[in-house]
């Protein structure tokens, strides 16, 4: 059960004061996008409380009831207030609750199964079955919510975060569910070809993992119309006082402002201050709005005097010390380094975390031993803690084992969508030679220079459009294993089509959105001509704790197709 989703054109309004609503235009039904796989969610809630309303009917004799038959019920007004019983959690991490006739959904976003809760109706589409609702307050809580867990006091404005009143051993169930639900949704394929999803891989850190957030602040009022955009730079009016400084709130494109966010490691919440007291100073140079980066760098350095007992392992069990330093400003444009200085004190060496906000500044990473230096704007995993259990985890099962002593199956690895070079260099010592292709060209110079610094002498990078990935690809595909990690968008069919037309020997499959990684690998599954592949295992980490976020990691061998005869 598609449907077009949200269409909203006028101005609506959160907790009494107005706020311009998200506006989603119609979506492909296999794209991933967070409205498709909410409506995905809306359509099974429906049809199994059909099935079985129409189960009891049958049973109490009172006969078939037709699905398509139209339930006539009456909806509450826009703006008005409903109680609501939470039924089950979508994955977009929004609740769903079933009125009363259980024929329509209503949607109220910080809450799980078993809530009662008060939800202000804010959009309707009877049509579809559904109604948006915004979060008001809890009634009565589901044995599961945990209220004191959360620990930002933006939790249910802010949209960061959807989960954080959960335990977080239900949100690692929760998260296999997604995965479970995205193959069963998204991939066109029958249960018996689709393996057991693994528990999810939770990670090391819930709170203080992530390594980079870009808050913004919007332009001063009347900046965004056409006259304003026309208008001479030097004519734009500035701003008569500080603007929110912060994230959006939830459903809406209105920024609000957020001095602190939890979530985020230590060196980025002390730029995120740092930055917040700049701007407040010198707004009056600005014109229009800006988006802030706040992106974490590692600097290690020997340790003099090891301390025995500590280790990587137990690192953020460390003994931590701060310090922090003024950061230069200069022409209004942000410093290189807002310093938050934390002292991890391992045997061999120190750690020192700073907040890079340059984006063409150059920032640092450390993956136990591997070091990959990244133009801070560009793109990296943002949860450094979780990095060293995922990259051994495909470590660990990207060659299969050989039945003959001494001789490896797979000897070449391809890593399409490589960035920095993350998979190529962490992998290196498993293969003959490896290759990373991207299509971004500073992408591939940074990889480049990470192979190099990492003593990595078997790996090669090209520049190269994905629609023509393979065509200076030399290796036999028997022994070769192609790992892919594309933008949340997935691939697209003509890279699918090449690749089931090459036929490596395996394909590793890693995305931060399990919902087009299903679709695109029914299409591995089904293949052409005398490929398809097989799926060997699903796996889910847990990259964004306190989110509905979760990243999939999937296997797949080839195998032949027979052919009748």
């Amino acid at each position: 059960m598609f449907h077009s989703f949200f269409a909203m054109t006028k101005k609506q309004y959160h907790q009494g004061r107005a706020a311009k609503r998200l506006k989603f235009a119609s979506k492909p039904v296999n794209d991933g996008s967070t409205e498709v796989v909410l409506l995905a969610d809306v359509g099974s809630l429906l049809s199994r409380r059909r099935a079985l309303k129409q189960a009891e009917q049958t049973g109490n004799g009172i006969g078939s009831v037709n699905s398509t038959e139209t339930v006539l019920y009456s909806l509450p007004e826009r703006f008005t207030e409903v109680e609501v019983k939470i039924a089950e959690l979508s994955s977009t991490g929004d609740g769903l609750g079933l009125s009363f006739s259980s024929d329509h959904v209503y949607i109220v976003p910080f809450t799980i199964p078993g809530d009662l809760v008060r939800a202000k109706v804010i959009n309707q589409f009877p049509q579809a079955h559904y109604t948006l609702t915004d979060f008001v307050k809890v009634i009565a809580p589901a044995p599961q919510r945990v209220d004191s867990l959360a620990k930002c006091p933006y939790f249910t404005k802010c949209a960061g975060c959807q989960i954080q009143m959960l335990p977080y051993d239900l949100q690692l169930q929760h998260k296999k569910a997604i995965v479970e639900k995205a193959y069963r949704n998204f991939s066109g394929l029958t249960p018996n070809v689709i393996p057991a999803v693994g528990e999810t891989i939770g990670s090391p850190l819930q709170y203080g993992y992530r390594t980079k957030l870009t808050p913004h602040f919007d332009g001063p009022p009347g900046s965004m119309t056409r006259k304003a955009k026309r208008s001479d730079p030097s004519e734009r009016k500035g701003f008569d006082e500080v603007p929110p400084i912060g994230f959006q709130l939830k459903g809406t494109r209105k920024t609000i402002d957020i001095e602190d966010c939890p979530i985020g490691t230590d060196a980025v919440r002390e730029g995120m201050r740092t930055e917040r007291k700049r701007i407040s100073e010198e707004i009056a140079s600005y014109t229009k709005g800006a988006t802030i980066l706040l992106r974490e760098s590692t600097l290690r350095k020997p340790n003099p005097q090891p301390k025995q007992g500590i280790s990587d392992s137990n690192l953020d069990q460390a003994n931590i010390k701060d310090s922090s330093s003024t950061a230069n400003k200069s022409n209004g444009v942000p410093s290189e380094f807002n310093l938050n200085r934390s002292h991890f004190e391992p045997s061999a060496y120190i750690e020192e975390k700073v907040c890079v906000t340059d984006q063409r500044a150059i920032s640092t990473e450390y993956i136990d031993d591997f070091e990959f230096r990244n133009t801070a704007g560009a793109f990296f995993q943002n949860n450094n803690s979780i990095l060293p259990k995922f990259t051994d985890y495909i470590r660990q099962r990207i060659i299969p084992e050989s039945s003959e002593e001494n001789e490896k199956p797979i000897k070449y690895l391809i890593d399409a969508y490589c960035g920095s070079g993350l998979f190529t260099i962490t992998l290196s010592s498993l293969f003959s030679s490896s290759m990373g292709i991207d299509i971004a060209g500073a992408s591939v110079i940074s990889a480049r220079e990470n192979a190099d610094a990492n003593k990595v002498f078997n790996a090669s990078f090209i520049t190269a459009d994905a629609s023509k990935l393979f065509e200076q690809v030399t290796y036999p595909p028997e022994k070769t294993v192609v790992i892919i990690d594309p933008p949340r968008k997935g691939c697209d069919d003509p890279f699918l089509q090449q690749l089931l037309k090459f036929g490596p020997c395996r394909v590793v499959y890693v995305s931060c959105n399990v919902h087009t990684q299903a679709r695109d690998i029914g299409t591995l599954v089904e293949g052409v001509g005398d490929c398809r592949y097989e799926i060997e295992s699903l796996q889910g980490f847990d990259f964004f704790p306190q989110t509905g976020h979760v990243e999939g990691v999937a296997i797949l061998a080839r195998t032949t197709i027979q052919k009748p005869g």
